[in-house]
């Protein structure tokens, strides 16, 4: 599935992580933020999956490390494509650590926007590395 355009990312909130300094709202953190990415796959064949790694945040020592998520949006992006814009509703995906233990869960929503109907409104594309520090 070739395809370029942008995948917008809502994520929303997460539920049941363990980690004794989790921000500031512990094991039910709300986010509320959004992000969007510019997609361009040249792929014709594949998956395509989109990775989250949990982090909390410590102001005087390391960040540690809290679990991880993968959502598939290759039918995200193949239906966006075929139609000009797809949408899942906010869904909740299991956090697991790297022995794939189960360790809470996040709640996101995404929307896939062909190139030839994405506008671009001067918005900011990319990562959020640190846009969750407070």
């Amino acid at each position: 599935m070739a395809g370029s355009g942008i995948l917008e990312v809502h994520l929303v909130d997460a539920k049941g992580l363990s980690g004794k300094d989790f921000l500031d709202e512990g094991k039910n953190p709300r986010w509320n933020e959004v992000v969007k990415f510019q997609i361009n796959s040249a792929a014709a064949s594949g998956q395509h999956k989109l990775f989250f790694r949990l982090m909390d945040y410590d102001t005087f020592s390391r960040d540690d490390f809290i679990g991880e998520a993968s959502i598939n949006v290759t039918d995200l992006i193949s239906l966006g494509m075929e139609h000009g814009t797809c949408q899942m509703n906010a869904a909740k995906y299991r956090v697991v650590l790297a022995d794939k233990t189960y360790h809470g869960e996040i709640r996101v929503a995404l929307t896939f926007t062909a190139a030839n109907k994405a506008q671009d409104h001067g918005e900011q594309l990319g990562g959020w590395t640190n846009s969750f520090r407070q």
